[in-house]
């Protein structure tokens, strides 16, 4: 009897391998740009040119021989296959994701990249300071911050982690507290030189002050809480400035443009050296919470876990030394 022995080609093992691997990243660029509706949008996402996550669509598209997107000049809309097919993907991911999380659990080796959004003055100050020691600490964890005033989407945007200052509208987000931070009313001595110091809250309302306003797209008017003697009361403050970047508030205070509310940690400086100055002390703004936000899905990825944890504790204890 004669035996024939067959080996399987190992290159045609590794086409196959890639051609797998790149038919994973055709997904996750096809539910970012299901999920931002915008390929460009994706694509920066992603990390990849807009010509390469077209070309991403285009494969999925041949490769099941549907129309996933509808596009036009100015609109990119999913069809009836796309949407179907969007259920389905996020599950495939889901599913690779948690596959990933469980082998780096049992190894004790996470790895992969970390989404992380943060305030301005936050992602400055306490976030992006910390992260290279993060890195140090775990080499196989990359950490992707991004930076901004306005509301974000943790499950739109494909975040795995978000800093937050205030109280956050989505209910179905996991919350992790860090600290309850002090905030102040304050502006630069020549500007209560020249318009002299608020004696009371309604004098930011009536136009005899100019307070300078924190605003995004999308965000309700405008009104500060403060501490009066019949409790905390809101004021609808007005202001020649706005801005949705909280330095760019700090910075006009600094020159003498109005009154700003700020978290004491981010302009702690400026207080001791007498830049900015302390107003309407006796009524002064409520707290506010800083807090880390994730889904509970992200929280179960241990490199989620690591960077929580290990953000959390550098940031209490910068707190405690700004604020004291």
């Amino acid at each position: 009897m004669i035996i024939f022995y067959c080996r399987k080609n190992p290159n045609s093992f590794k086409e196959n391998l890639i051609i797998k691997m790149s038919y994973i990243e055709n997904i996750r660029t096809f539910v970012r740009v299901y999920e931002l509706g915008n390929m460009s949008a994706a694509a920066r996402d992603q990390r990849i040119s807009a010509a390469v996550a077209s070309s991403r669509i285009s494969q999925l598209e041949d490769y099941l021989n549907v129309r996933l997107f509808m596009r036009t000049t100015r609109q990119l809309n999913a069809t009836e296959q796309g949407e179907i097919f969007y259920t389905g993907a996020c599950k495939v991911l889901e599913t690779i994701q948690d596959a990933e999380a469980a082998v780096s659990s049992i190894t004790q080796s996470p790895r992969g990249s970390l989404h992380v959004a943060a305030p301005l003055g936050v992602g400055r100050r306490l976030v992006a300071p910390h992260a290279p020691d993060f890195k140090k600490e775990y080499p196989l964890i990359n950490v992707r911050l991004r930076l901004s005033d306005r509301k974000l989407d943790l499950t739109a945007e494909g975040l795995d982690v978000a800093f937050f200052l205030g109280v956050p509208e989505d209910s179905t987000l996991r919350i992790r507290k860090i600290a309850d931070c002090a905030r102040v009313l304050c502006a630069a001595p020549e500007y209560l030189k020249a318009r002299g110091t608020p004696s009371s809250p309604l004098e930011l309302c009536d136009g005899t002050h100019d307070s300078l306003n924190l605003r995004y797209p999308g965000a309700p008017e405008f009104q500060w809480s403060l501490k009066t003697t019949d409790g905390v009361q809101k004021f609808a403050v007005k202001g020649p400035f706005e801005s949705d970047d909280g330095d760019v508030l700090t910075n006009w205070a600094l020159q003498g443009h109005g009154i700003v509310l700020k978290p004491v940690f981010e302009i702690a400086e400026h207080l001791a050296s007498g830049a900015l100055v302390p107003v309407l002390q006796d009524t002064p703004p409520i707290q506010i919470q800083m807090a880390c936000l994730y889904t509970h899905r992200r929280h179960q990825d241990p490199k989620t876990r690591l960077f929580i944890d290990f953000m959390v504790d550098r940031i209490q204890k910068e707190l405690q030394a700004r604020q004291t």
